[in-house]
């Protein structure tokens, strides 16, 4: 029996949309927290918001969206999203106060949660649903080199040249997704009409959210919540403990263990089903943390790197694919906006509730309570969605 077709042109184009849009988040996160402090001498509490607020904009961008995806369709939707993506990289050469460098994150962030759950509508609709965990899989492993490369060409670009020159590359690299965007042919995704004069005549919250979703949304809730303390602090932790040079390797490793592994990963989810990955990831992050918070030499860091890389970066391709798996056509913009809100949460709560412990437990002390927090989410996972799954 031969396979569906998964390396279509249209899944090409959505990845490489994905990866332009995530290499342009990722490269301001390390260059903005700059160029706040530079350019308006921000404090470094400030300088912090400056780069939140862009997580507050997605959550806002993306909670809608779902529900526009059902009435309008996701291409429409990420030719929107696509353009509004554009019109606030461009305004960042507006930005003449602090104040106004704050809205404009906040609308660049919105922007990216439409183009971005748009996006990852498209390819749940067009992933074949017998290799939905593979597609994931390999789609998802755009954004990760995007995680790789934008810190990397971030640092790299503000030793080199001005922050202008910095928004016009990151400007282009949003006009490029925006003409791509138009090459990418998606199913209208309306829904039937009775539905659509029940969620007009109503406001219910199943127009914004999908319930089947939310299980293992809440799962990678506390996983996000955990990793994020990584990529916010690991520039002071690896200060600290004398290790900034092995720390410019760690995202590069991270990018090299998920792409061996996510293909492999993805296959058997398919083939084994979700518990049989799940269960396995949890532990390895746990360990992986558990060895970062750990770590004085830099081969040390780096191992950590590599298997919070297999357990962390295998497990939220693997709950993404959980989140669309029982999901009907027409609501996978729901489930895809979803579990997206979900992990931008725990990303955004994470660095701004936890810095409150950095104080009294460290920074090894904190990742040591994430590497318990890890091992907990385990029966978490179990409880909410594990037992239920079908092997």
């Amino acid at each position: 029996m031969n396979k569906e077709r998964l390396w279509t042109k249209n899944f090409l184009t959505v990845s490489l949309i994905n990866f332009l849009t995530f290499l342009t988040h990722f490269l301001l996160l390390v260059v903005i927290a700059s160029y706040a402090v530079d350019k308006f001498h921000a404090s470094t509490s400030m300088a912090g918001l400056v780069v939140g607020i862009f997580i507050i904009g997605i959550l806002f961008g993306r909670l809608g969206t779902g529900r526009v995806i059902e009435d309008i369709g996701s291409k429409r939707v990420l030719l929107v999203g696509s353009l509004a993506y554009i019109i606030t990289s461009v305004l960042y050469f507006t930005a003449i106060n602090l104040p106004l460098l704050i809205i404009i994150r906040f609308l660049h962030g919105f922007a990216y949660g439409i183009a971005s759950t748009a996006a990852g509508t498209i390819v749940a609709q067009i992933i074949p649903k017998s290799r939905h965990g593979e597609g994931i899989g390999y789609y998802s492993m755009s954004a990760i080199l995007a995680v790789a490369l934008g810190p990397f060409v971030g640092i790299l670009l503000i030793q080199h040249v001005d922050f202008n020159l910095i928004f016009t590359f990151t400007s282009l690299l949003a006009v490029i997704s925006f003409a791509i965007s138009f090459v990418v042919q998606a199913p209208a995704g309306k829904p039937a009409e009775q539905d659509r004069a029940e969620a007009v005549k109503n406001f219910q919250i199943s127009n914004y959210l999908e319930f089947k979703a939310i299980p293992i949304s809440v799962v990678i809730l506390v996983i996000g919540f955990s990793y994020s303390v990584v990529i916010a602090f690991i520039s002071l932790y690896t200060k600290q403990i004398h290790l900034e040079e092995a720390a410019s390797f760690y995202f590069l490793v991270y990018a090299v263990i998920v792409f061996i592994s996510r293909p492999v990963s993805g296959r058997l989810f398919d083939l084994k089903g979700a518990n049989f990955v799940a269960y396995p990831c949890l532990f390895i992050f746990a360990v992986g943390m558990l060895l970062f918070s750990q770590a004085s030499q830099g081969i040390t860091l780096l191992s950590a790197g590599a298997l919070i890389g297999l357990g962390y970066g295998n497990f939220i391709s693997c709950a993404q694919a959980i989140s669309i798996k029982d999901v009907l056509p027409h609501r996978l913009g729901l489930a895809t906006a979803t579990f997206f809100i979900f992990v931008d949460l725990g990303f955004g709560a994470g660095p701004y509730l936890l810095g409150f412990l950095i104080p009294f437990t460290g920074y090894r002390g904190l990742y040591l309570i994430m590497a318990i927090l890890i091992l907990a989410t385990i029966p978490l996972y179990y409880f909410l969605y594990g037992r239920k799954a079908s092997s």
